[in-house]
């Protein structure tokens, strides 16, 4: 990966250099985002994906980490009446991180950092760890849940509603990866409250319904937002680990 931060993707070492970071303190980081997940017709499929990787890759400028290949598969029900969007179960989500993160702690990590990018996954990560043998080496950040970046959200946010594709995300991904967010298609869906459950592309009848799978207003974002945005999370994220030295 050339992305300008050199020896902390564990994808790219062989395992006895895995080993050595591990015995010298570094805290292990598992980045949890969909890359099979609608975002309207504005953002692509891999946005979750695409946050949590930057926001892993950002860490290792201020802690020593060891990045795990992302978890890009995942219990993300609302999505999957739009073609591309893949989901899990529960169940299926559960068992799968629970065994991941049971071979970071088998490899020697003493600490492990969650990045999790969704929402949709908080209860099947929180039962993972539940169900670990060493439940209290692994920190969950659920980075849309942080006390930083609720209070910016709060501060920058003008749609009436969102959620997904929104003012919020279309902000972040604009200050994460701008080649690859079509603002000539972003259009508002934010006239409604949504309530929990699928979204309908198809049923107008439907209180979820959203024919190009927004839930907010996208013509709203901007860079700056989701810079300010990231710093947030990156801030949030950054108070779960131990300062070096």
């Amino acid at each position: 990966m050339s992305d300008g931060v050199e020896g902390v993707w564990l994808a790219d070492m062989p395992w006895t250099v895995v080993k050595a970071r591990l015995a010298a303190g570094a805290t292990a980081v598992l980045p949890v985002g969909a890359a099979a997940k609608e975002h309207g017709p504005h953002l692509p499929m891999n946005t979750d994906c695409l946050q949590a990787e930057w926001l892993a890759r950002r860490l290792a400028g201020h802690r020593q980490v060891l990045i795990w290949p992302t978890v890009a598969y995942g219990h993300y029900p609302a999505f999957v009446a739009y073609p591309g969007s893949c989901s899990l179960s529960r169940e299926t989500m559960r068992a799968m991180a629970q065994e991941v993160l049971d071979d970071l702690l088998r490899a020697g990590a003493a600490r492990v950092l969650v990045v999790n990018t969704g929402l949709s996954t908080i209860p099947c990560l929180e039962d993972a760890v539940a169900g670990l043998r060493r439940p209290d080496a692994v920190t969950l950040a659920h980075v849309y849940q942080g006390d930083r970046f609720r209070i910016v959200a709060q501060e920058i946010e003008e749609q009436p509603h969102g959620s997904h594709a929104d003012e919020i995300e279309t902000s972040i991904m604009l200050a994460i990866a701008s080649e690859q967010v079509d603002m000539a298609k972003a259009e508002p869906w934010a006239g409604r409250v949504f309530v929990p459950g699928p979204f309908r592309p198809a049923d107008p009848d439907s209180p979820n319904y959203s024919p190009t799978g927004v839930y907010g207003d996208p013509t709203l974002a901007s860079r700056e937002k989701g810079e300010r945005l990231l710093q947030a999370m990156l801030q949030d994220l950054l108070a779960l680990l131990p300062e070096e030295g």
